[in-house]
């Protein structure tokens, strides 16, 4: 379905995000994250997409599955890093011809095997570059759904590391969605207030579309640290790591944790009217659904209506 009408349909949208596994036994494990996740009919679920289209296969390959073999709706993520206009077209064709029906156009990171690999020899070098090449994609007929792809990208609650100047990093964004961005998705991040100071600043920029709230409960605290150097930075607060502290190393006690701190962002974000809530599941369902319990939730459409 394309996101224009799943947002038409659903006051809040509910997805999970996943990555291509690299091995036949983490494809089993998503397989079986899959079949425990989607009882909860998600709006729809997203494929990350490694650096410089390291997993492209892998990417296109669990879309595909994900497509024929199950309820899920799925987004795969497309990047500018390491690819030619040959290649988006190349793949935007495949998944237009198994009915994908939206995907995520990203900027990228440059994979850290290719040291200085020079950006100029991409044929987009940002994401705003990419998002006007589906939508060209879209305007030649060549996908079988009257508006073509539904298009995402990403925002930075807490600011990009690459852009220190907020002014111009909102200049971005706005590019990409003049450009033809149909909804943004965050970042992950651990305070309500940042996302709501996004949110109110997106306005301010004239940005229309709905921006959906990146959340990933924590599970453990090695797994914490892991995810503030990969995804760009973000602030733990104070009390989340206090609480964390508490625990003393016991994973069963900080996955406690890190399920009630989420729980609690997800009810106050749904006080709030967020447009979406997308979890980063990190290819495990036990915590996202441990949420959804706590918020009272057996199936995402009974809070989506």
């Amino acid at each position: 379905m394309h996101i224009k009408e799943i947002f038409k349909t659903s006051s809040t949208t509910f997805s999970f995000e996943f990555m291509p596994p690299k091995t036949d036994e983490a494809a089993e494990q998503l397989i079986t994250t899959v079949d425990e996740l989607q009882q909860l009919h998600p709006s729809f679920v997203s494929v990350t997409y490694g650096a410089g289209g390291s997993t492209r296969q892998r990417t296109n390959d669990l879309v595909v599955r994900l497509k024929t073999e199950t309820s899920c709706d799925p987004i795969p993520h497309i990047t500018c890093v390491c690819h030619s206009q040959e290649d988006i077209a190349t793949i935007l064709q495949r998944y237009a011809a198994h009915g994908i029906s939206n995907v995520m156009a990203l900027g990228g990171d440059i994979p850290r095997k290719l040291g200085s690999y020079d950006r100029s020899q991409d044929a987009y070098r940002y994401a705003a570059d990419l998002v006007r090449a589906i939508r060209k994609f879209n305007l030649s007929g060549a996908h079988p759904h009257p508006q073509g792809f539904g298009i995402g990208v990403a925002g930075y609650p807490e600011g990009h590391p690459a852009t220190p100047n907020r002014l111009v990093e909102m200049d971005y964004l706005k590019a990409k969605v003049d450009e033809g961005a149909d909804y943004i998705v965050t970042q992950l991040f651990f305070d309500n207030h940042d996302f709501y100071d996004f949110r109110e600043r997106c306005e301010l920029a004239g940005i229309q579309v709905p921006v959906l709230a990146g959340i990933m409960p924590v599970v453990t605290e090695e797994g914490m640290r892991r995810m503030s150097q990969l995804a760009l930075g973000i602030r733990i607060p104070a009390k989340l790591l206090r609480a964390v502290k508490r625990a003393q190393g016991d994973d069963d006690y900080v996955r406690k944790v890190g399920v009630q701190w989420a729980t609690e962002q997800c009810r106050d974000l749904l006080d709030n009217k967020v447009n979406g809530i997308h979890f980063y599941t990190f290819n495990r369902s036990n915590a996202t659904r441990e949420v959804y319990a706590s918020l009272g939730v057996k199936d995402s459409r009974a809070l989506a209506g």
